[in-house]
């Protein structure tokens, strides 16, 4: 079985060379224009219109316009533009499979909130912060607010491929977990939240991490009404997409010091602007849409893809696949 792959992302010599040699034996053929973030949407290329598998951000259009794509991979953990109601059905329809590279950014993701769930823990921004500045030796003030993981109740907010390896990082601090997601089935790991039940967890949770993807059940899911039933001093974490939190509502919970604080990997713009009041929130943390990054995150895209083709060619069941 000899497949036409189309390609529309730029990668770097390595993993280029390793998409050659994995697709060895089909016909690999790129866009006219690639693109060189998997934030963007590729451009309508007609080759895709040719293609068995397009691999990368295919242009929604070309999707839907081919009579011969059987299976389009993402270089992305989200697929927003592809997770509309009618977009679903019609890719359903055609028999067009549609997997995601998740299990590539379930392990840095999970570790960056990890690590920010501990740094604030351990009050490690503060302590920079005085160190960078007044230099104060505030040994009494850090101890008395430090706290520790272990007993506290952790609410995730999505539970693809993201949030259960959060969930398997937290096991070892004993945490109460929580997961609320679309579907109702879950593991041992966590007990599953559906719709009816989301404002009693968000009044029990100490920490809401959101890795919700952004469709139009998402938007503005943690909304004012939703943050204001936190209890007082609950951290919030966003490592899902800036839309799903109302930003306005987070910023004013920050300000009054209800909130213990919030660690934000995503905002509704990006880059945020210079000028944002998220900047100098009291307790916000801002990194720049980087949780999901680390070396040779080309590379690990590229063998994702691969080892899901092997798949493919074989009839087995694609590893993150969403439609």
């Amino acid at each position: 079985m000899t497949l036409t792959i189309f390609c529309d992302t730029t990668f770097p010599e390595e993993a280029l060379r390793a998409l050659r040699e994995g697709v060895a034996g089909h016909s690999l053929v790129f866009a006219s224009a690639r693109t060189s973030s998997n934030l963007a949407s590729g451009a309508l290329d007609p080759a895709l219109l040719e293609a068995d598998v397009a691999f990368g951000q295919p242009a929604v259009d070309g999707l839907l316009g081919s009579s011969r794509l059987r299976w389009a991979h993402l270089t992305s953990a989200g697929y927003t533009r592809y997770d509309v109601d009618t977009i679903r059905a019609a890719l359903t329809s055609k028999g067009i499979a549609l997997t995601t590279s998740s299990t590539v950014y379930a392990d840095p993701c999970a570790e960056h909130v990890l690590a920010m769930m501990l740094s604030m823990a351990r009050q490690l921004p503060a302590s920079l912060d005085a160190q960078r500045t007044t230099r104060a030796w505030e040994s009494a003030l850090r101890r008395e607010r430090s706290f520790l993981l272990r007993g506290q109740t952790v609410l995730l907010l999505g539970y693809g491929a993201i949030g259960r390896r959060i969930a398997e990082l937290l096991a070892p601090f004993e945490v109460r977990l929580f997961a609320f997601r679309r579907r109702a089935e879950g593991d041992s790991r966590v007990t599953v939240v559906h719709e009816g039940e989301i404002d009693r967890a968000l009044g029990e949770a100490d920490h809401v991490v959101n890795v919700l993807p952004e469709n139009e059940g998402t938007r503005g899911f943690l909304d004012r009404a939703r943050l204001a039933r936190l209890r007082d001093g609950a951290f919030v974490y966003n490592v899902g997409r800036g839309t799903t939190v109302d930003q306005g509502a987070l910023l004013e919970a920050l300000q009054s010091r209800r909130l213990g604080g919030a660690y934000l990997d995503v905002t509704e713009v990006e880059p945020l602007p210079a000028d944002h009041p998220l900047w100098s929130a009291p307790n916000c943390f801002v990194t720049p849409h980087s949780a999901g990054g680390r070396r040779g995150e080309h590379l690990a895209l590229v063998r994702h893809f691969v080892e899901n083709l092997r798949r493919f060619e074989r009839g087995e069941s694609l590893v993150d696949r969403v439609l």
